[in-house]
């Protein structure tokens, strides 16, 4: 199969990318090792680190997030794949002598397994190492146990909430406490209509029809939810997705939400905002407040067409954090 896309070795994508990110924001991110992107000006060793890990190709997550009031680190695998444990255990590394290091990890198999052996290697050099695990789809059902769950966008607004704790001097027990929080009240659901290209093999990574498509597909083409179903209009799939994921996070008249529309990489804006119109309206009619709202790409899966709808309650410390400044390339709050 060929690939239309502006590529030159598919092996090498991974390290140019990344290349290129750091030559495009050299006052912000910098890139150390090859695939570690650190802060290009490092907050002050008194207060923790928030480091994370993940493949490449969902960009711009999840180091478009590294900067001020966010990431300190991002670890990167090659595409759709996690880094190995010793890479994240040299990441760990450059924080040793900080307030403490909260990673941030993604509840995907390679994701976890890589992450809990970095932690096992650390634990021996005397680097102590707190985790947060972001597993907020509700496509295998809202009341389907957390190990079941896959991360999706949700660790964005997480990491957001995190990162400002941190920029604040908080302690890591503090950080922890509100970022869980917010992570025990966030939930995301997904729906696909054409899948991704894996942009090293050339392949199509699960299937759909012309007319068909998936609430619930991960975002690496696994199947969710029911299966494939025929398309519907945009505010039938928003308000059906917006209503299980307010039972989801069990929101409350009156309470404060985010309500973010992610594209997956070829969904238009055009399609994000008729779609957040209806979510919009159906969580205001439910009595629910949104606070904060976004729509944008986020967390993508290259050529991927269709949407992740994430929800997350708030309370005031976690809004206020939410909205306190970052400078992150793709997430700035002024």
């Amino acid at each position: 199969m060929v690939m239309k896309k502006f590529l030159n070795d598919p092996q090498q994508v991974t390290s140019e990318l990344l290349e290129g990110y750091a030559m495009c924001y050299p006052d912000k991110v910098k890139l150390v090792s090859g695939k570690i992107v650190v802060r290009a000006h490092a907050k002050s060793t008194d207060k923790v680190a928030i480091v994370t890990l993940g493949g490449a190709g969902h960009e711009p997550a999840l180091s478009g997030f590294v900067g001020e009031g966010m990431l300190d680190a991002s670890v990167v695998g090659d595409i759709f794949a996690a880094p190995g444990a010793p890479l994240v255990v040299e990441a760990l590394r450059l924080f040793k002598d900080y307030k403490g290091i909260i990673l941030v990890v993604l509840n995907h198999e390679g994701d976890q397994r890589n992450a809990n052996m970095a932690l096992m290697m650390a634990a021996k050099e005397g680097l102590k190492v707190s985790k947060i695990v972001t597993a907020e789809d509700i496509a295998p059902g809202i009341d389907a146990p957390a190990s079941e769950r896959r991360g999706l966008g949700g660790c964005v607004p997480l990491i957001k909430i995190l990162g400002a704790a941190a920029e604040q001097g908080l302690g890591v027990d503090e950080i922890l406490e509100l970022g869980e929080r917010f992570n025990q009240r966030m939930a995301t659901l997904a729906v696909t209509l054409k899948v991704a290209t894996h942009p090293q093999a050339g392949q199509e990574i699960g299937a759909l029809g012309d007319d068909q498509m998936e609430i619930g597909m991960g975002q690496h083409g696994e199947g969710g939810g029911n299966g494939p179903e025929l398309m519907q209009s945009a505010d039938w799939v928003a308000e059906t997705m917006i209503k299980k994921l307010l039972r989801a996070v069990d929101a409350k008249a009156g309470e404060e939400i985010a309500l973010i529309i992610n594209g997956s990489g070829a969904t238009t804006l055009m399609e994000m905002f008729v779609v957040y119109r209806k979510a919009s309206q159906v969580a205001t009619e439910m009595g629910v407040k949104i606070a904060a709202s976004r729509c944008d790409e986020i967390l993508t899966v290259q050529e991927a067409a269709g949407f992740q709808m994430f929800v997350g309650v708030f309370d005031k410390d976690t809004l206020a954090l939410f909205n306190a400044p970052s400078d992150a390339p793709y997430w700035v709050v002024r």
